[in-house]
């Protein structure tokens, strides 16, 4: 149980935590006008959703989801 919690806080942490930092982003640093990704506060959360997505690690996604056959 303990492991599946700690794998899952390694998945899904950064991915919050870069869509927290996304709206941040547009809240604090954000301009008004035509720049591309604070011009909406929609589009700078996607923004840092992904990056929170780019930099999970995958192995552990990959073990969260598929079993691992145990060896006699």
């Amino acid at each position: 149980m303990k492991n599946k919690l700690s794998v899952f806080a390694k998945v899904f942490l950064p991915v919050l935590l870069g869509s927290v930092g996304g709206y941040l982003y547009y809240t604090l640093i954000g301009c008004n006008g035509n720049c591309l990704i604070t011009s909406s506060p929609v589009r700078s959360t996607l923004y840092g959703f992904f990056f929170g997505l780019i930099i999970t690690d995958w192995k552990s996604i990959k073990s969260f989801f598929i079993k691992r056959e145990k060896r006699s």
